[in-house]
């Protein structure tokens, strides 16, 4: 299975037969990493993994309904943007205790400083309006180009790029504004 394209995975998943769940365990193991990344930046690495659970339960229940007129993995970001919203209607706040494991715990202070760090720009990010948000984790999360996030959005070039200013100057105040020099 590991060799079949997206494409090819998608089709033998959407339909009933003996590879389907083969075919869904594969698109799983390629792309649980991306949607992991996405979801981390988004709304913080303690809910991270309840989004990624909701993504590929959400893919499982419509990818029947994917038509392929763009990239499963375009289809995929836009399921996993919906996932983080979602979430971050319902959890306004992260407590602390779901703050991210120490990086090297072999040295508590880095790793308390990196945990910190973390921890910040999750609530930065959180605190950004969601389409400023949306282009800025597309872009420096999932390592996406303009011209895929504007397919994955549904917009303009221009309006991905003006998106991207705003935010990441959004996120350079917010940041500075709690002692973070970005």
């Amino acid at each position: 299975m590991n060799d079949l394209t997206d494409a090819q995975l998608v089709r033998l998943a959407a339909q009933p037969g003996p590879h389907r769940e083969a075919a869904f365990e594969a698109l799983v193991r390629r792309h649980a990493g991306r949607v992991h990344r996405v979801a981390a930046g988004t709304v913080g690495a303690g809910a991270a993994d309840d989004v990624v659970q909701e993504v590929f339960i959400s893919v499982e229940r419509h990818l029947g309904g994917f038509r392929g007129e763009a990239q499963f993995t375009t289809w995929l970001h836009r399921v996993t943007l919906n996932a983080c919203h979602k979430a971050l209607a319902v959890r306004r706040h992260l407590p602390l205790e779901d703050a991210p494991e120490p990086v090297a715990p072999h040295n508590p202070v880095q790793a308390g400083e990196q945990a910190d760090l973390r921890e910040r720009l999750a609530w930065a990010m959180r605190q950004l309006p969601p389409e400023q948000r949306d282009v800025l984790t597309l872009r420096e999360l999932s390592g996406l180009d303009y011209a895929e996030i504007a397919e994955v959005l549904g917009l303009e070039l221009g309006t991905v790029k003006s998106r991207l200013n705003r935010g990441r100057a959004a996120l350079r105040t917010l940041l500075s504004g709690i002692g973070v020099t970005p």
